[in-house]
């Protein structure tokens, strides 16, 4: 059993939740919705494995054993074409949890009148599979979010 942790520091709550139905409807897999503090930060890799995807406002990893994990920044980001993020990692590299993958300005997105929520999700995987989902709190960077 894998520990996703969290990439970034906020408040935690059900993907069911989340702004955008794809991901609301665990579409592409269940896992959680962080709003974020909106400070300029650091997001951190939430499991040990290959950056295999690297968009500036997503990213997936796999790890050892196969499963994928997408992390999200914000909802319809990808309409800002990068701008408000910037890439630490690269695309293939092998990082450990709490690695930096990008950092981004969760701030200036939601002033913009963007959302800021960032989507943590197990792809490939039944909605409602997790166990030990950590939802309704605030979460550090690291802090567990579920396992699969």
């Amino acid at each position: 059993m894998i520990s996703v942790k969290s990439p970034v520091a906020g408040r935690v709550f059900p993907i069911s939740e989340a702004g955008d139905p794809v991901f609301a409807q665990e579409i592409m897999g269940p896992g959680v919705a962080v709003e974020p503090e909106l400070a300029w930060a650091v997001v951190a890799a939430p499991v040990a494995g290959r950056l295999v995807s690297l968009q500036p406002h997503a990213f997936a990893l796999e790890t050892a054993d196969g499963q994928g994990i997408l992390v999200h920044l914000g909802i319809d980001t990808v309409k800002l074409k990068g701008k408000g993020f910037g890439r630490i990692a690269a695309e293939g590299d092998e990082v450990a949890v709490g690695d930096g993958i990008v950092e981004w300005d969760p701030a200036a997105i939601a002033a913009g009148g963007i959302s800021a929520t960032v989507l943590v999700i197990a792809v490939d995987r039944p909605a409602g599979s997790l166990s030990d989902v950590a939802t309704g709190r605030d979460a550090a960077v690291g802090d567990p979010l579920f396992s699969v």
